[in-house]
């Protein structure tokens, strides 16, 4: 035991020298396999010999933080020695996300704030799109022979029947989570934005769904001498996201102004009142077609660029991943899900992941006599199998760059085939092997999905191996 904290002693000691001492640490934490560490200045950081330093598996910046991979539990075992080391035992990976976003430009911020929106209500949507791909499984025929499960065994309808509508709850309030959430993340008062929501998707408004279909008439009144017709925003993600921004600012705006003595409820009156005025008057219409312009989008390139598009967005997701764009996604892929009822971003996404834990494979193959690559490689891509790509990115793809490339042609091979099959998914959140529950059914899309998968697994390891190989060649030519 003596024998092993020594050890963690010199690790620590030998990554807090080449970090740049411990006057450049803002914070400190761990996840389940990386010790994560904000710095003051990332250029004074040796990322080749940290590299070095024994147990080390892998590093990289992202996020605005360097992460060194050592593996699930021997990370809490370095942290423990390494946070006591620098005296920053009592920081959670909160505190360090924390830490690490300050140091962002605007445009950075941005990005982040709006996947923290979603981060929020994540799990409720994770747990109902996996329910939805339960019953998808369920009542599929072709899948298991000529009968889907609850035809052959009927002892399965009022289970499925039941999933059926557990898992299509949360879809039916979404724009009242989002508001919730987008306002406690912009500093709002939560509740607040429930009462937006909930105005939102009020009854006594028109359904949006059936105004759209021409099925119903919606009431039109005047305010302040504007027409308005009294539509609700069922779907409305994007205008959700609008309002909680709006409700946040006002609450706070309102708490500054109003009085002590009548802000108790003067404030949240007004604010509720003006930003329902807005939501009608001016956010409602433009998130309505800003909604309208991304659907649309997104379908055009669907139906001109066609298996192009499909292969073009396959060919740069993970490039997108790089640069943190890929968080805004789940506003796109909710906003498609609501318009079609379908996301064919969600398996392209995933295809591309796929094809980058092939270019692992493949380095990994290509330099199977070193320990460290092999280690780090195996760990990269345990990590992809559940949808992560991070590790397998910054820690071997992007870092010797042609694997990275190889990645990226294995996934526009992968799009490719997830265009001729039509696949998409009925969810979104989740890639790879979970992402598998919430794949359409409609034509075979659980089998489309696996071979979809493999083909972006075989492409980004052969294409890796196919350089490597031409690589080596061309070096022994020359010496």
């Amino acid at each position: 035991m003596e024998a092993k904290e020594k050890q963690y002693k010199q690790i620590s000691q030998e990554i807090l020298k080449y970090i740049g001492g411990e006057e450049n640490i803002i914070g400190v934490a761990h996840c389940a396999t990386r010790l994560r560490i904000v710095l003051e200045d990332n250029e004074k950081a040796e990322l080749k010999k940290i590299e070095e330093v024994d147990l080390v598996k892998g590093v990289f910046i992202a996020g605005d933080q360097l992460q060194i991979i050592f593996g699930a539990g021997l990370v809490n075992n370095i942290y423990a020695v390494f946070s006591k080391l620098t005296g920053t035992e009592d920081m959670s990976l909160s505190d360090v996300k924390s830490k690490s976003a300050q140091k962002q430009n605007p445009f950075q911020k941005a990005i982040k704030s709006l996947s923290d929106v979603f981060i929020e209500i994540m799990p409720g949507i994770l747990a109902a799109a996996l329910l939805m791909g339960i019953t998808g499984l369920l009542g599929q025929k072709g899948l298991f022979g000529p009968k889907s499960i609850v035809e052959m065994y009927p002892i399965f309808q009022g289970i499925n029947r039941f999933v059926q509508i557990v898992s299509t709850g949360i879809f039916t309030i979404l724009p009242l989570l989002v508001v919730y959430s987008a306002t406690k993340r912009y500093g709002g008062r939560p509740i607040l934005g429930l009462v937006l929501g909930a105005i939102m998707l009020h009854p006594a408004l028109a359904d949006a769904f059936e105004v759209a279909k021409g099925s119903q008439s919606p009431e039109s009144i005047s305010l302040f001498g504007l027409p308005v017709q009294l539509v609700g925003f069922q779907g409305g993600i994007i205008i959700a996201l609008m309002m909680g921004y709006v409700v946040a600012k006002l609450d706070q705006f309102f708490n500054k102004k109003v009085p002590d003595m009548i802000k108790l409820f003067l404030a949240p009156l007004l604010t509720v009142f003006v930003s329902s005025l807005l939501l009608f008057t001016i956010i409602g219409p433009l998130g309505r077609e800003l909604a309208s312009l991304v659907t649309v989008s997104l379908l055009w390139m669907t139906q001109n660029l066609g298996i192009f598009g499909f292969m073009f967005f396959a060919g740069i997701q993970q490039i997108i991943v790089i640069t943190g764009l890929h968080h805004v996604m789940g506003a796109v892929e909710a906003q498609l899900l609501t318009d079609t009822g379908r996301n064919f971003i969600n398996p392209l996404a995933s295809v591309a992941l796929m094809a980058q834990g092939g270019a692992v494979l493949g380095y990994v193959f290509l330099n199977r006599k070193d320990t460290k690559v092999k280690e780090l490689g195996y760990s990269a891509f345990g990590s992809v199998l559940f949808g992560i790509s991070e590790p397998a990115i910054f820690g071997v793809t992007l870092k010797y760059k042609f694997p990275l490339v190889a990645g990226c042609l294995g996934g526009m091979v992968a799009g490719a085939y997830v265009y001729l099959s039509k696949l998409t998914a009925i969810g979104f959140g989740t890639t790879a092997l979970p992402g598998f529950a919430i794949a359409a059914s409609e034509n075979h899309g659980h089998m489309n999905y696996l071979i979809a998968h493999l083909i972006a697994l075989l492409c980004g390891a052969l294409f890796t191996l196919a350089y490597g190989v031409i690589k080596n060649k061309r070096s022994k030519a020359i010496s």
